[in-house]
């Protein structure tokens, strides 16, 4: 058996596909992503970006040319495929942050036709805080305003902001193993976060980040002095100690912060919704009636969250945008 189709398939296959079809036909632009959940990220932001001229096609890599881990194994292959037809639509992890300083970094950003989230990863920009409450309408069909998510989001990003700049310092030297992303995960953890203890919890993360960067400190004087530029640098490119939750590991943030929060206050929502019905019923049948309808229209936590679009009101999705109409203007040149 020879090659399969898709192994071969680079932007001047698909520029050569699009010649074969009549000239009132879309022109069909195949944006690979990383993953299943990436499919539903870019459709949001791609679709919204096309005409009775154009059309996205959101695709999981063929098995030769898969993003392995994200893009890191497969970033020079793709470097020789991508063009006018074929785009790559990626998560930025640190390699925005590291504006170049290893070789995927220049790679990615100096390449017009590879996309990338600004924030680490499209979980972070799931997690969008702005629109977390929004979320546990639709998980829970109950408005009622029991925590404050961005006030949270942004006390979280302000304790671990000092220690990420650190971080970030390390990624952008050849010692970044010597303070790596899962040294940084470990002092950042939150451990048992509920609605009513979220306070303690910011105050004993700020404890444990201050007490890492004294150490950090002494053993890398270096990396102290840098700091104040550094943080001047990285607000130019977008983090601000409030929002620092927007670029620090997507799954550590979806799955060890966000989501078991999101789970306490959606079950303090659930319960409130059933103790009203409770209350407003007239007799039992009733009640059992109208708990099996509510209960039967709940919806996951984890599911809703990666199906959240209101990222669409961020700054980086502006930037993404932004990106992508520069494309659009020089495809049509």
């Amino acid at each position: 058996m020879g090659k399969r189709l898709g192994d071969s398939i680079s932007s001047a296959y698909i520029e050569a596909a699009n010649r074969l079809n009549s000239k009132s036909a879309r022109r069909r632009v195949v944006a690979y992503v990383e993953s299943y959940d990436d499919v539903f990220f870019w459709r949001a932001i791609l679709g919204s970006l096309e005409s009775d001229k154009l059309r996205f096609e959101v695709m999981l890599p063929t098995r030769k040319n898969k993003l392995e881990r994200g893009k890191k194994a497969a970033i020079s292959r793709l470097l020789s495929q991508v063009g006018r037809d074929m785009i790559a639509c990626v998560d930025a992890d640190y390699d925005y942050l590291e504006q170049g300083c290893t070789y995927s970094s220049k790679a990615i950003l100096s390449n017009r036709y590879i996309f990338h989230t600004y924030a680490y990863a499209i979980e972070n920009l799931q997690c969008y805080a702005p629109s977390l409450h929004d979320v546990c309408v639709a998980v829970t069909l109950n408005d009622r305003y029991v925590f404050d998510f961005e006030k949270f989001m942004a006390d979280y990003s302000e304790a671990i902001y000092p220690l990420f700049v650190w971080n970030v310092w390390f990624y952008r030297t050849p010692q970044f193993n010597k303070f790596s992303i899962t040294d940084f995960l470990r002092v950042i953890e939150t451990g048992n976060l509920s609605m009513h203890n979220a306070p303690n919890v910011i105050e004993k993360v700020r404890h444990k980040v201050q007490t890492r960067i004294h150490q950090l400190e002494r053993q890398y004087p270096d990396g102290a002095a840098a700091q104040a530029s550094l943080r001047d640098d990285l607000l130019q490119l977008g983090v601000t100690p409030e929002t620092t939750y927007l670029f620090i590991q997507g799954h550590h943030l979806f799955d060890k912060v966000v989501v078991p929060l999101m789970k306490k206050v959606c079950d303090n929502l659930v319960r409130n919704r059933e103790n009203e019905i409770s209350r407003q019923s007239r007799h039992s049948a009733q009640r059992n009636n109208e708990l099996s309808c509510y209960t039967s229209s709940l919806s996951g936590v984890s599911t809703m969250l990666r199906r959240n679009i209101g990222f669409l009101r961020s700054d980086a999705y502006s930037r993404i945008r932004h990106d992508l109409e520069m494309f659009l203007e020089s495809k049509e040149e």
